[in-house]
């Protein structure tokens, strides 16, 4: 838009004209961090940079010993971001800006030479931090008058301009520092012999380990060839070995099978033989003993017919031998039967010793133990009475 006026973030916008003024009667409005319509012809705006700057001071300066020293030191600065140090700033650098660094580098050089002055180079050397700090408070006061903010100030070197003192101050330390330096080397030295003695040993032992688990893994392949060199043969002789125990089985079960054929080949049949030979012998043996028996029976049947056959006539002779004789019998009907009795007696005699006589004179009918001369009759006949 035309007349209006907008400032970087590290700008301030100043504006001055009949119309426009700033706070605390100042000639001018200050504009930062937004835009603003600048009315032409009646008003004018101007940029006043805020970023960061730099100067540098060189200064030979006076120590408290009076020793000249060459400083170098580097201040970093920028334009106070309040109203009032911008009014300030404005007011001394609007018309050319690049005067900031050429004045700060002189405000810095005089008190860098006031606070030398007043110190020995030692503590110059030794404590640069304070003496940057001591230059900066020092500085404060002249810096925020003219609107500027210091940031920071770095000492970048000191030299005696060829004098040799710092190198004197620091042979002492620098003999110190190089023999703690040769100490450190030769323990360094030593250490590191050491470390390669160690190194050594270890690779030493390494190496032997190596050779023995070389010469361990040699013997382990020599001995898995010599293994798998004789695995063919073991193998064949276990083949060998499961084909002749396989035979054996073989050859058993064959003698058991062929024993078990002889048995219901040969023995089952001879044991039945002899089964039906007995079974005969024995059925023969009773019916020899039954025929022998009935043989026996038919014997003792004829003998009795025989005997039956010839009783009357012994009946008949012992009846004629009674004939004509005197029979006296006592006792009447008693004395008659025992006479009865008596001859019955010797009837029955008579017939047990015919029997037997012809069972001895018959084969097969004679009793075991009897006596031939039994026929003649141990019996008394009835004698007569005189």
């Amino acid at each position: 838009m035309f007349g209006y006026r907008v400032p970087a973030p590290n700008e301030a916008l100043l504006i001055s004209g009949r119309k426009q003024r700033g706070t605390d009667a100042l000639p001018f409005k200050i504009v930062t961090g937004h835009g603003v319509y600048v009315m032409p012809v009646f008003s004018k705006a101007t940029r006043l940079t805020l970023a960061m700057q730099e100067a540098e001071v060189i200064e030979d300066c006076y120590t408290k010993q009076g020793l000249t020293l060459a400083v170098q030191a580097v201040i970093a600065f920028k334009v106070g971001d309040d109203h009032e140090s911008i009014a300030a700033a404005a007011r001394r650098f609007q018309g050319d800006q690049s005067q900031m660094s050429t004045l700060v580098g002189r405000i810095f050089s005089g008190h860098l030479r006031s606070i030398i002055g007043s110190m020995t180079v030692e503590s110059i050397i030794r404590e640069q931090q304070t003496l940057a700090d001591a230059i900066v408070d020092a500085s404060k006061t002249e810096m925020a008058r003219i609107g500027l903010a210091v940031d920071s100030l770095q000492i970048s070197s000191i030299d005696d301009k060829g004098v040799g003192y710092i190198r004197a101050l620091a042979a002492p330390h620098q003999a110190r520092v190089n023999q703690e330096a040769n100490v450190a080397q030769a323990v360094a030295d030593q250490a590191s012999a050491m470390a390669q003695q160690e190194s050594q040993r270890h690779q030493a032992e390494y190496a032997r380990q190596t050779a023995i688990a070389r010469a361990q893994y040699q013997a382990e392949i020599d001995q898995a060839q010599q293994t798998a060199a004789q695995a063919g043969p073991l193998a064949a002789a276990r083949a060998q070995q499961d084909v002749l125990v396989e035979r054996s089985v073989v050859a058993q079960k064959n003698a058991e099978l062929r024993q078990a054929e002889l048995i219901a080949e040969v023995v089952r049949p001879a044991e039945a033989e002899a089964e039906r030979i007995r079974a005969l012998a024995r059925a023969q043996a009773d019916a020899t003993k039954m025929s022998a028996e009935a043989a026996a029976a038919q014997d003792r049947i004829a003998l009795d017919q025989m005997v039956i056959q010839q009783l009357p006539e012994m009946l008949r002779a012992a009846a004629q031998g009674l004939q004509g004789a005197n029979v006296t019998v006592l006792d009447g009907a008693e004395g008659l039967n025992s006479v009865v009795a008596s001859l019955a007696a010797q009837g029955v005699a008579m017939l047990d010793t015919i029997r037997t006589g012809l069972r001895t004179t018959v084969p097969g009918t004679e009793a075991p133990g009897t006596d031939v001369s039994a026929l003649n009759g141990s019996a008394s006949p009835v004698r007569p009475s005189a």
